[in-house]
């Protein structure tokens, strides 16, 4: 459920913590965190991305450089940290403001990457990433032709995945001309 100021008050009570620190936490236990455990950091991330589904926590995911820690997570060898930090990504790049940091800090490429992965969380959220990064500005970036032609592909999988089929169709039908 989305939240605003009185709600949070109302849940944090008198002695809670404040979102910001909170989010500090967090993000402390995943920076503290060894690759020794990577379990942990993978709550961890997941976590966030949850927290980034919100728009009452985009400014902080800002100011903590959340969304940077998720891009980190994308360059991985590990598929379940992909699929949190993508996820995150996923969640906040509906906001213009996480979208212009995203695609500032080279988020694109990584996000296409996604497309190819195993894991269908990881591309369910990368075809819902590049929908919302898509605008004037990055459809240069996007709109390759092999990336395309992985749309298209993903378009008439309908058969194996109406999720990706729905998702692909939709992008292409916003993003591509047919002429």
């Amino acid at each position: 459920m989305f939240t605003n100021d009185q709600r949070q008050v109302e849940r944090m009570g008198k002695y809670g913590t404040p979102r910001p620190q909170y989010l500090q936490e967090i993000i402390l236990c995943f920076v503290t965190y060894s690759d020794n455990v990577a379990e942990s950091k993978e709550r961890v991330v997941a976590h966030l991305a949850n927290f980034a589904y919100d728009p009452y926590n985009y400014a902080f995911l800002r100011q903590l450089n959340v969304l940077e820690l998720f891009l980190d997570c994308i360059t991985e060898q590990n598929e379940k940290l992909i699929e949190f930090g993508v996820g995150g990504i996923c969640n906040s790049c509906v906001d213009p403001e996480n979208a212009a940091i995203i695609v500032k800090c080279g988020g694109i490429p990584l996000v296409i990457q996604c497309l190819s992965s195993p894991v269908r969380n990881t591309v369910n959220y990368a075809l819902t990433s590049l929908y919302y990064l898509c605008n004037a500005q990055t459809k240069e970036e996007i709109l390759k032709p092999d990336v395309v032609e992985v749309f298209r592909r993903y378009a008439a999988a309908g058969a194996v995945s109406v999720n990706f089929s729905n998702l692909a169709n939709a992008f292409l039908e916003k993003h591509v001309s047919f002429t």
